[in-house]
């Protein structure tokens, strides 16, 4: 009969990182990990809401002879502190604190990026419908020296109608129209407005296609929240066009008509953007991505504006927010 042994809780265990001499010397500008699964705890305008998130953390290793940092602090900082708490300044600077108190003496530096969706319920343009949309978010802040750093990106699906497009779409019913009522014959109206509602008369419609803002922007060291709403709800009232998610045939039928009300090349779109961001003085810094995706090409049609601050966001950042 085999017996099974306990092992002492207090035996002493190696600990390779703190002790182990390293072959190399060099300070290093980061060190952490990417990616770890967490639930997060997001405030919104009805309620939090609890969804997954991936995070990354990150300190600096200061010191050119140690041979790494504690990569299980980093990682219970992170569960105790995001788990627990709603997201905000607040709490990631709390997080960034914790990250350095851990690592005294090895780290003067810490970062973190928080990526996730944010869940809302949207409802639909004309009737009492709603949906959930899912709006994907990111956000990073960094803590040097007590100075606190904020970002947050946030990307918004909004469609987009070509205004070329759409002139060249009039051409053509016009020239239909001039077929099939040739001039100097009297133009009955009942059978004009038939005829507006066929194929026949409608011969062409403008193209247009699924669109991303992708906005990224500088909060104050002294902010109070992350205006993940206030940008989406911006956004969509600057674009006009936001991509529905439960709709009926009345609003689909007001999604053409906003569509046809506001055509849009991508330049715009981000010039529409940065009129909003322009006048959020909170922001001290921005930088926002029209993309429309071609329907008629095989490539995306692009525009970047920026708020145009010394040393801040530039327009050849290659940040993309992506899907938790």
């Amino acid at each position: 009969m085999s017996t099974c042994t306990v092992e002492p809780m207090d035996r002493v265990m190696p600990d390779v990182a703190s002790e182990g001499a390293t072959s190399s010397v060099g300070r290093l500008d980061w060190v952490g990990m990417e990616r770890i699964e967490v639930p997060i705890l997001v405030p919104t305008a009805d309620a939090p809401i609890r969804t997954p998130a991936k995070v990354s953390a990150f300190v600096n290793l200061e010191q050119p002879d140690v041979r790494g940092i504690h990569m299980s602090r980093l990682y219970l900082h992170v569960d105790q502190v995001l788990s627990d708490n709603p997201l905000g300044p607040t709490s990631v600077r709390r997080l960034l604190r914790d990250f350095l108190e851990s690592h005294q003496g090895l780290s003067d530096r810490a970062a973190l990026r928080v990526q996730y969706e944010h869940l809302w319920r949207r409802k639909a343009l004309i009737t009492d419908k709603a949906g959930w949309k899912a709006y994907p978010v990111v956000i990073t802040a960094q803590l040097e020296h007590g100075h606190l750093s904020l970002e947050v990106a946030v990307e918004v699906l909004y469609s987009s109608t070509c205004p070329c497009s759409a002139a060249l779409a009039r051409q053509l019913i016009q020239e239909q129209f001039e077929r099939d009522f040739p001039n100097g014959e009297t133009v009955d109206r009942e059978k004009v407005k038939q005829w507006l509602g066929t194929e026949q008369g409608i011969v062409a419609t403008p193209h247009s296609q699924r669109s991303r803002m992708q906005m990224r922007v500088r909060l104050a060291p002294n902010s109070r929240e992350f205006p993940v709403e206030q940008l989406i709800v911006a956004a969509e009232a600057a674009l006009a066009t936001p991509v529905q998610a439960a709709v009926k045939r009345a609003d689909e039928q007001e999604f053409a008509r906003l569509n046809g009300a506001n055509l849009m090349f991508c330049e715009d779109a981000g010039r529409r953007i940065q009129g909003v961001l322009e006048k959020n003085s909170s922001l001290t810094d921005y930088w926002a991505r029209a993309v429309h995706m071609e329907s008629l090409h095989p490539h995306d049609a692009v525009a970047i504006v920026t708020k145009g601050v010394h040393g801040g966001l530039h327009a050849s950042s290659g940040w993309v927010v992506e899907a938790a």
